[in-house]
């Protein structure tokens, strides 16, 4: 009994030499320097955006917990389209736009015993203390401003594919990318600035919005170097603007797209408003465009793609004649979640590109 007492001894001093002996430091998107175990095996992700990284480098089989926030309507997440296991997986607290910066369900993360949480949109101080009263390494990631595509992305795949072992998948993420927005200047670069003016609508930010909700820096415009209306107005919080109706009817933009997201809001008004809106030369000439929606728990980068795919495809024809979008987005899909996930976003929002259904 004694020596079999030794061996269990010897067997625990063992692992803990080789966990201590198999660590790392990093340094996060706050500044904030970190220890914790090389490659770990059991992470969670809080915060918009996190668990989509993690999908992205093909590590979704380490999550061992998701916050409720991911499991209701999943429709706008190719992620979480492309993995219903995540679904089975413990909830570890509320999630959405109301947990941002804010501690998780501290019991609830105890309960799944992560070795490493992933957490966005976290200031360094309640980092810390998550950190320090959970005993759990934290690490910080970033997107860059809220709902807007930010280079500094690519800052957070490099650190995550760093932790997690996986440096070549993140290499290889920020090269599709690349060549994603390299074709899309490629193919726009007759139009210039001499394009049609261009809004887009609908825009989810913290929440669902009307026609109202837009971007001043909108990646599927800015990556078509399309006109875009919102450029003439002020922002709201930092790139989004609510646009006032009758700033809009000024502007009078030549193309308008809805977001998928506050579609449904824009028909419901268009019901109600239909002076207003037959008033913009874009609905009566019925050059109002259906995308789907990417700002959904933060920037779903795929989409976004698709969306300027989309978008090339409407206002610059000629440049864009050898693709198909369906297959575009599914190509895009299948790249960054491992899945085509198209037909299920289009049952949901309606065909990229199509006119919107309720002005034909």
């Amino acid at each position: 009994m004694r020596f079999k007492f030794s061996m269990v001894v010897l067997l625990v001093l063992g692992l803990c030499f080789t966990a201590t002996a198999a660590s790392m430091t990093v340094k996060d998107i706050t500044g904030r320097t970190v220890a914790l175990k090389a490659e770990p095996q059991r992470i969670i992700c809080v915060g918009p955006g996190a668990l989509r990284l993690i999908v992205y480098l093909k590590a979704q089989n380490r999550v061992v917990g998701v916050e409720s926030m991911e499991k209701r309507y999943a429709s706008g997440r190719p992620y979480w389209l492309a993995h219903p296991k995540l679904n089975t997986l413990p909830t570890i607290g509320p999630g959405g736009p109301g947990a941002i910066n804010k501690k998780p369900d501290m019991e609830a993360v105890l309960r799944v015993a992560p070795d490493l949480i992933f957490a966005t949109y976290m200031e360094a101080t309640v980092a810390d203390e998550v950190a320090s009263t959970l005993g759990i390494p934290v690490v910080v990631l970033g997107y860059g401003e809220l709902a807007v595509f930010d280079t500094a992305v690519y800052n957070s795949l490099r650190l995550v594919g760093n932790i997690l072992g996986n440096d070549a998948r993140a290499r290889a993420v920020i090269e599709f990318i690349e060549g994603v927005r390299t074709d899309l200047g490629r193919r726009a670069t007759d139009t210039g600035g001499d394009g049609p003016g261009v809004f887009v609508g609908g825009i989810g930010h913290r929440g669902v919005h009307g026609i109202e909700s837009t971007q001043r820096n909108y990646i599927p415009l800015d990556w078509n170097h399309a006109r875009n209306a919102a450029q003439q107005v002020k922002a709201t919080v930092g790139s989004h603007v609510m646009m006032d109706k009758e700033i809009l009817l000024r502007l009078d933009p030549d193309v308008i797209f809805i977001d998928g997201g506050g579609l449904a809001l824009v028909a419901e008004d268009y019901r109600r408003k239909p002076d207003f809106y037959n008033a913009l030369k874009a609905f009566r000439e019925k050059k109002v465009y259906g995308l789907l929606p990417f700002n959904y728990y933060t920037t779903n980068i795929g989409t976004a793609m698709a969306d300027a795919y989309a978008i090339g495809k409407t206002i610059s024809p000629s440049h864009f004649t050898d693709v198909d979008l369906a297959a575009k987005a599914d190509e895009i899909y299948i790249f960054l979640v491992g899945k085509p996930v198209y037909a299920v976003m289009q049952a949901e929002y309606g065909r990229l590109g199509q006119v919107v259904p309720f002005i034909e």
